[in-house]
């Protein structure tokens, strides 16, 4: 249920109302996709994680409020998104723990150390990039929804490099991608991360996947690993009793075997 709020946002409860998320009316909204990359990504109470184009901040807060004492850097070149996201750590409470920079991935290394994230500093790196390629689809006129959603095969390749440069030795990357897209994220990830595990996302039943969650470790040598998938809603479209606990309960995802 959303609440109208001024300037042109809304008030959102997400994790069956844990979160309170404000976010413009307009533009690319929280949807599953971030709160399914919080729930993918391990970590412990005391590291630190970074989420590179967090937007609004939902999936780095649901991180945050799931896991106790970890401390959260979200990243986002948008400076009004990133006020936002300011605002929404401190309305939930996490703002001891959560800080904001603004920040485009793609600037040089010490912009970077200069906002106080140093290279190989991060036990956890959580990332949403833009994943339709403007070269293939259309794009969306809304310039917030095209920053969001549109991204080259090259922008994939700078993200991945952002996250090995950010990552500790044998720190872990969590990101979410869209299914038809498995071949360009692996060759991307395959230039600083092994031990790549992958998970599909499936709408219902005797569907295709529609996403797919990666976790990858920064110098690993380990195998590739195929998870077995998440299935959102069932043969009538109800949600499944695991998505519920995860969408709604705030629970974690975990990925077996790995």
């Amino acid at each position: 249920m959303a609440a109208e709020t001024e300037a042109g946002t809304t008030e959102d409860a997400v994790l069956g109302g844990r979160l309170k998320i404000r976010q413009p009316k307009r533009g690319h909204r929280v949807g599953h996709d971030a709160i399914l990359l919080a729930a993918a990504t391990e970590a412990q109470p005391g590291e630190h994680a970074v989420e590179l184009g967090a937007g609004v901040g939902a999936a780095g807060l649901a991180l945050a409020h799931r896991v106790a004492r970890l401390n959260v850097t979200l990243i986002e070149v948008d400076a009004a998104l990133a006020a936002l996201a300011t605002e929404n750590a401190e309305r939930n409470g996490l703002a001891e723990r959560v800080r904001v920079a603004v920040l485009d991935v793609a600037v040089p290394e010490r912009e970077f150390s200069k906002a106080g994230l140093v290279a190989g500093t991060a036990a956890r790196v959580l990332m949403n990039p833009p994943f339709n390629d403007p070269a293939r689809l259309n794009v969306s006129p809304d310039p917030q929804r095209r920053l969001a959603h549109a991204g080259s095969v090259d922008a994939l390749r700078q993200w991945m490099h952002r996250s090995a440069s950010l990552l500790v030795p044998s720190g872990t990357l969590t990101l979410i991608w869209r299914a038809d897209g498995l071949a360009d994220l692996l060759a991307a990830a395959s230039l600083a991360f092994g031990g790549i595990a992958v998970l599909p996302i499936y709408p219902r039943p005797n569907a295709g996947a529609i996403r797919i969650l990666v976790r990858a470790v920064k110098g690993s040598r380990a195998a590739f690993a195929l998870m077995p998938g998440l299935t959102l809603n069932d043969a009538s479209g109800r949600p499944t009793a695991e998505a519920e606990a995860i969408l709604r309960g705030g629970a974690a995802l975990p990925w077996p075997g790995v």
